[in-house]
């Protein structure tokens, strides 16, 4: 897909975006700051840059908010203006020094949100002044460069909110929404939240939207879960019937207000001083908390009921924050490529930086992306449940009692979630770590077949080797042995993705050399050791100090969203640059994945087996 350039003076800097991409998303795009306080909706005419080279057209904010003279000029609304071809402008210097936040994979955000406080001081009425109180509200927030509509829930509360503080208030507006009246001044109160709807874990983070500080994060198992441990599953509860959709709806929407409850109790504030949720997930996720019918998406063509951000109001859809606030959603790039990926595209910057990264949230459905500022690749891969320790006989989730990491040498150590506690089972990072450090210590073939005892006399490890029943296994502790099957379970799940990630370096034309950095995101993907990954073949044999772990990059994205509303604009410009490969049917694919079921030869990886 073309990209234009977009040039920025006095900076000498250049933003790649698609056609169509607003002046002001473009200056966003690279982290360039333009002012304005209305939020980049042509109402408070801050935003002005002087277009040098390149024709854009001229609009009714243009002409409302600019001079004859500026308008002859070039100058233009910058929110406004949109590229339609290689365009070169100039910023002016700012007026004021921008708020920002470090957040996503350090990112500088500057603080904009969509949730505005305003503190108003309004003459009162009189017989010669008897304007409406919304008429007296409109006047006063249009002096500050906001436009607002009336609307029937702000109404119904203006009139005591006015009287209560002799005129004297805040009002909240959410974008150019009037979401309410608040007596008095309340500018120092005001909060949102950012939910990733995790098919596994579902994290709720609540953000003060006047420092762009995170009040509390919290997080807990989808209580979904008992309805199955992937969305195939779930889809399937949700196509018996209207019922059983509305009980995995309230499932959801049980676990999201629990964790809200808990975020209020943290941090002191009540739901009604929370003006804005946005959620992100995968495209099953939003349309169970919509109790929208997800059945489409689990058969050919794998269409979804929706793809665009949605805008609704909160009580419609269910979650305690304050009655007339909104909750906001991330695009959906494909069926299995969701919003929750279009936020860790945002985070991390990777469709506006020049370096090339590849970007992997490892799950039950392994999200790939690959690209830079110049072009983006997507693609999913059914990796199934073994990662997050399904389908492993001694697998558990990550909780107490699980091992997280294992170190093999002259004896067995490992790592528990808990500390000091018996061992119970293995999560996902502890089946990686096992799989690579079996390799490394020569117990492991690059087929995947566990050697015997008798295969290695000698070895101080020899003595874990052992058969139960018919088959293979390593002891890892007292009840917890890794069987031959859990290693096969482990090479189909990394055979998947590594086969992902090979359709879009052959589909980019680019090779592991060419790699600046690689990604690992999502639950999983921020426990995985970088190296351990490296070596069962999960990732491209790129050097270690290029394979970085991120967290949880759809949270983040929420965050950003949230508390900075260009990148929220961004946000809903990304699925027009990537370009999704839906691997279903793809002939080359099944090819590429018994090619990558085996493990890297160590020698390739310049790594030696301990004897």
């Amino acid at each position: 897909m073309r990209k234009l350039a977009v040039s920025f003076e006095p900076h000498g800097k250049d933003s790649h975006v698609p056609v169509g991409t607003t002046l002001f998303n473009a200056a966003h795009w690279i982290g360039l700051p333009i002012d304005s306080t209305c939020g980049a909706r042509g109402t408070c005419g801050k935003c002005k840059v002087q277009v040098l080279e390149g024709e854009t057209e001229l609009t009714h904010a243009d002409r409302t908010k600019l001079t004859e003279e500026e308008l002859a000029q070039g100058w233009r609304l910058s929110c406004q203006a949109r590229a339609q071809e290689d365009t070169c402008c100039f910023i002016p210097a700012l007026m004021r020094v921008p708020k920002a936040a470090t957040m996503g994979t350090g990112r500088l955000v500057l603080l904009e949100p969509n949730v505005k406080k305003v503190y108003v001081e309004l003459a009162e009425p009189t017989l010669e002044d008897q304007r409406s109180d919304f008429e007296r509200l409109r006047d006063a927030l249009a002096e500050e460069g906001y436009g607002v509509e009336p609307a029937p829930h702000a109404l119904r509360s203006l009139p005591a909110a006015l009287r209560a503080s002799r005129f004297q208030a805040t009002a909240v507006l959410g974008g150019d929404r009037l979401v309410t009246v608040e007596p008095g001044d309340t500018r120092g109160v005001s909060y949102g939240a950012a939910f990733d709807l995790g098919t596994t874990t579902v994290v709720g983070a609540l953000m003060n939207l006047t420092t762009g500080m995170s009040a509390g994060v919290e997080s807990t198992l989808n209580g979904q879960a008992p309805f199955g441990a992937d969305v195939i599953t779930r889809i399937s509860h949700a196509m018996a019937g209207p019922d059983d959709l509305e009980e995995l709806r309230g499932a959801l929407l049980e676990t999201v207000n629990g964790l809200l409850a808990g975020l209020y109790r943290e941090a002191g504030v009540g739901p009604e001083h929370v003006y804005e949720l946005v959620a992100v997930g995968n495209a099953t996720m939003l349309h169970l908390l919509l109790g929208v019918d997800p059945s489409p998406i689990s058969v050919t063509p794998f269409v979804p009921a929706f793809r665009e951000p949605l805008d609704l109001p909160a009580k419609d859809v269910g979650v305690d924050i304050h009655p007339d606030a909104r909750v906001h959603t991330f695009p959906i790039i494909g069926a299995y490529v969701g919003a929750d990926i279009v936020a860790g595209i945002l985070s991390s910057g990777l469709a506006r930086d020049e370096e090339l990264r590849l970007f992997v949230d490892v799950g039950t459905n392994g999200e790939i992306v690959l690209g830079s500022s110049e072009w983006v690749v997507a693609t999913s891969a059914p990796a199934g449940p073994a990662f997050e320790g399904a389908e492993i006989r001694c697998g558990m989730r990550a909780a107490e009692g699980a091992i997280e990491g294992v170190a093999l040498g002259e004896s067995v150590e490992l790592q528990v979630i808990g500390g000091d506690v018996r061992p119970q089972g293995i999560c996902g990072s502890g089946l990686v770590d096992a799989v690579a450090q079996l390799r490394l210590a020569g117990l492991l073939d690059v087929s995947g077949r566990l050697r015997s005892a008798e295969e290695v006399p000698g070895h101080p490890l020899a003595g874990h080797l052992v058969t139960i029943g018919e088959e293979r296994a390593f002891l890892l502790a007292d009840g917890i042995p890794l069987f031959q099957k859990d290693v096969r379970e482990l090479q189909f799940a990394k055979g998947a993705i590594a086969s992902g990630i090979q359709v879009l370096m052959d589909r980019a034309g680019v090779t592991p050399g060419d790699l600046d950095e690689v990604l690992l995101a999502g639950s999983f993907g921020t426990y995985i050791q970088p190296e351990s990954a490296r070596i069962i073949g999960l990732v491209p044999p790129v050097p270690v100090e290029r394979i970085r772990s991120v967290g949880n990059a759809a949270v983040e994205g929420a965050k950003m969203a949230l508390v900075a509303y260009p990148e929220r604009l961004i946000a809903y410009d990304l699925p027009s640059v990537v370009d999704y490969v839906e691997l279903s049917g793809r002939p080359e694919f099944n090819e590429l994945f018994v090619s990558v079921l085996a493990f890297p030869e160590l020698e390739a990886l310049e790594l030696e087996a301990v004897p």
